[in-house]
């Protein structure tokens, strides 16, 4: 496979203008940040953090509600990474919650109240915590795109929900996963509302050949530092 560039995005990023121009929907600097704006973790720990009871064993697996049972329609994916700080020294034992729609775009949650349909072998979530290496590791299915309502119904693109909590870190830390040669990227407020083209492309996921079989992404997270993740703020 040939090599991937380093800045994965490929598509032609929408301006302020553009975006100002999209009904329904403000993009302001509290929800999406500029490059500037940081989460800075502080030099002293405030730990210790996260007891492996915190987690299951099956709960890296977000297409199958019982262990061994039924899985869930769909693409299967597998998305992995690593946790590091600004030295590059992984983090370890950093807490990770994920959470996406079904292959069709339905959430498993009360608050989807739209017509998509419900996968019954679908969990939704996620939680594991990273290793020695600050590694982690998940499957699931591809997510599916789906209307935002309330905003003139724009498209949101296929995504993955991160939080994540680590020693020293006073907050939890939140971002997006999107996928490379996504369509829908190019004209979704949230991703353009980074408007650093870098930062933009941290949230990016790529494209890593197969894992047992399937599609595999991988998806670097960095708490802090020049190569920072871009994370969301709370409005």
């Amino acid at each position: 496979m040939a090599e991937q560039a380093p800045f994965p995005h490929p598509s032609v990023f929408l301006d302020e203008k553009t975006l100002a121009r999209i009904k329904g929907y403000r993009v302001h600097e509290s929800r999406t940040p500029e490059r500037p704006v940081r989460v800075i973790t502080p030099s002293q720990t405030i730990g210790p953090f996260f007891a492996v009871g915190l987690h299951a064993s099956n709960e890296d697996d977000l297409a199958c509600t019982t262990p061994g049972g039924p899985r869930a329609g769909g693409t299967p994916i597998v998305v992995a990474g690593q946790v590091t700080d600004e030295h590059g020294r992984p983090v370890r034992k950093a807490l990770i919650e994920v959470w996406q729609a079904n292959r069709w775009g339905k959430y498993e949650h009360p608050d989807d109240i739209t017509d998509a349909a419900v996968d019954p072998n679908f969990k939704g979530w996620g939680r594991m915590l990273t290793d020695a290496e600050g590694r982690y590791r998940f499957r699931s299915v591809l997510p599916g795109a789906y209307p935002n309502p309330g905003y003139d119904h724009w498209m949101r693109p296929p995504h993955i929900h991160f939080s994540i909590f680590a020693a020293g870190v006073m907050q939890r830390l939140i971002t997006q996963l999107y996928f490379p040669d996504e369509p829908l990227n190019d004209i979704d407020p949230i991703l353009n509302g980074v408007l650093d083209l870098q930062a933009r492309a941290s949230l990016i996921a790529r494209r890593a050949g197969e894992a047992d079989g399937v599609a595999a992404y991988t998806f670097d997270i960095v708490l802090k530092g020049p190569d920072q993740t871009e994370f969301f703020v709370d409005a």
